[in-house]
């Protein structure tokens, strides 16, 4: 994918979880964009613990807000030139329209970038569970 860097992206939490590597993801995501984060409608800590098994450094995210909201906020605070959702629904794509956002499909985004998808059903963001790395 090409870009003149001064784009902020977002990835809508379901179509990173569609990836086979988010953490490579990003860090590739990172050499062409300004900033990179994840919004999702999810509660908060599910988020969180995506990002955190992941090894994933975001610039923002939804927090408790949702994601319209949230993109608004990103689309106010950082100052691109072209604020960009990756998304996996034709509502996130109507979602994208709405507040002034371009829209990228995942299998598109991914071709474009060449990043690998997930060949399973993807994998569904963790809403907790016992598997966290960082207790002894």
């Amino acid at each position: 994918m090409n870009g003149s860097g001064d784009m902020t992206l977002a990835f809508e939490l379901e179509a990173l979880s569609r990836l086979s590597d988010p953490q490579a993801t990003f860090e590739d995501a990172r050499n062409w964009t300004r900033y990179v984060g994840v919004v999702s409608d999810e509660p908060t800590y599910v988020v969180t613990n995506f990002t955190r098994k992941h090894r994933i450094r975001q610039d923002f995210f939804s927090g408790p807000r949702g994601k319209r909201e949230s993109l608004e906020r990103v689309g106010e605070q950082f100052d691109t030139e072209r604020h960009v959702l990756v998304g996996t629904s034709e509502a996130d794509g109507e979602l994208a329209e709405a507040i002034d956002w371009e829209y990228l499909a995942i299998e598109d985004a991914a071709e474009a970038a060449g990043w690998s998808l997930d060949e399973g059903t993807g994998e569904e963001p963790d809403s907790g569970g016992d598997d966290r790395e960082d207790w002894p």
